[in-house]
C-alpha cells in the first residue's frame, strides 16, 4: 500500500493547484568562517505524502518571500518543496543597514540550506523527514537574488552541483562575486526578462543567455514588463511565469517527457527576440 501510494504521489507532480500548501519556518545557523550567519527560511510544501523535489528561491534586495507569494504557492502546489532563504544582510528585516555588498556570501548560504534540509529530510522524526527528493533539487532566485542563482549554477567560485535545473529571473552576473561565470558544466538554465526593466536592464539576461554554451539554456522575454510585475502579485505576466518556469523545472528536474510549450518570446539555443 505504501509503495503504491508513493506511485501516485508521483504522477501528481508537477500540475499547479493539485496540492494543498503548508507553511513552516526554520532557523538555520550557518557557522561560517566569515561570521556565524542566522538563516531564516520560509518552507512552502505539498501536503502529502513524499519525497518531493526541492526548489530553492532567492528573493531580491530588501525582500523576503511575502511578495512573490503567487509564485512561490505555483510550484508548491503542483508538488515542490519550495524554500525561500531570507539573506541575513540584505532581507526585508534589516531597513536602512542592508548591504548589497553582502551579496558574494549569498551562494554559500543556499548551498548550505540545501544540506541542511536535505540532512532534515534524511532523518527519522521531524516534521521534514522523508519529504525530499535528494536528486530532485533546483533554484529560481529574482533580481540580487537572480544574481546570487547565477552564481549557483554557473560561477566557479560557488557552482553547486546537486542542481538540475536553474531560473534566473531578471538578474545578472554580480562583477564582484569571485571566480568566472561559464566556464564549466552549468546545469539547464532559463532567464526571464521584462523587456521594460530599468533596474536589471536586459542586456545583463542577454549577456547571461550568450554566455552560457549549454545547449539546455533558454530566454524568455517579457515584452513591457517592469523588473517586479512577472514576479509579484497575480496577474497576467506573473501567471505566465509560473506557467513557464513550472513547465522547464518540470522537464529537467522531474524528468517529464517532451519540450517545453512554445509560447511568444521563449527561445531555447538560438536566436534572441
Amino acid at each position: 500500500m505504501a509503495a503504491t501510494s508513493r506511485v501516485a504521489t508521483r504522477t501528481r507532480l508537477g500540475v499547479a493547484g493539485d496540492y494543498r500548501v503548508r507553511w513552516r519556518l526554520l532557523t538555520f545557523r550557518e557557522p561560517a568562517s566569515r561570521g556565524p550567519r542566522t538563516l531564516v527560511t520560509e518552507v512552502r510544501y505539498p501536503a502529502g505524502a513524499g519525497p518531493f523535489p526541492l526548489l530553492m528561491f532567492a528573493p531580491g534586495f530588501q525582500q523576503c518571500g511575502t511578495p512573490y507569494a503567487d509564485l512561490l504557492r505555483t510550484w508548491a502546489s503542483a508538488g515542490y518543496v519550495v524554500a525561500t532563504v531570507d539573506f541575513p544582510r540584505t532581507d526585508c528585516r534589516v531597513g536602512t543597514a542592508a548591504d548589497e555588498a553582502d551579496l558574494v556570501n549569498q551562494p554559500a548560504d543556499m548551498s548550505y540550506v540545501i544540506g541542511r534540509l536535505l540532512a532534515l529530510s534524511a532523518g527519522h522524526g521531524g516534521p521534514l523527514a522523508g519529504l525530499l527528493d535528494g536528486r530532485e533539487v533546483a533554484a529560481a532566485g529574482q533580481s540580487d537574488g537572480g544574481d546570487t542563482v547565477a552564481a549557483l549554477a554557473a560561477n566557479t567560485c560557488c557552482a553547486d552541483h546537486r542542481l538540475a535545473a536553474a531560473a534566473v529571473l531578471s538578474g545578472a552576473e554580480w562583477a564582484p562575486m569571485p571566480g568566472r561565470y561559464f566556464v564549466g558544466r552549468t546545469p539547464p538554465m532559463l532567464f526571464t526578462q521584462g523587456s521594460a526593466d530599468a533596474i536589471n536592464p536586459p542586456w545583463t539576461s542577454v549577456q547571461m543567455y550568450r554566455a552560457d554554451r549549454s545547449r539546455a539554456r533558454y530566454y524568455l522575454d517579457l515584452p513591457g514588463a517592469d523588473h517586479t510585475e512577472p514576479y509579484w502579485g497575480s496577474n497576467p505576466v506573473e501567471r505566465l511565469v509560473g506557467r513557464e518556469t513550472l513547465a522547464f523545472f518540470d522537464h529537467y528536474v522531474l524528468g517529464r517527457p517532451g519540450g517545453l510549450p512554445a509560447v511568444a518570446g521563449l527561445v531555447s539555443a538560438g536566436r534572441l527576440p
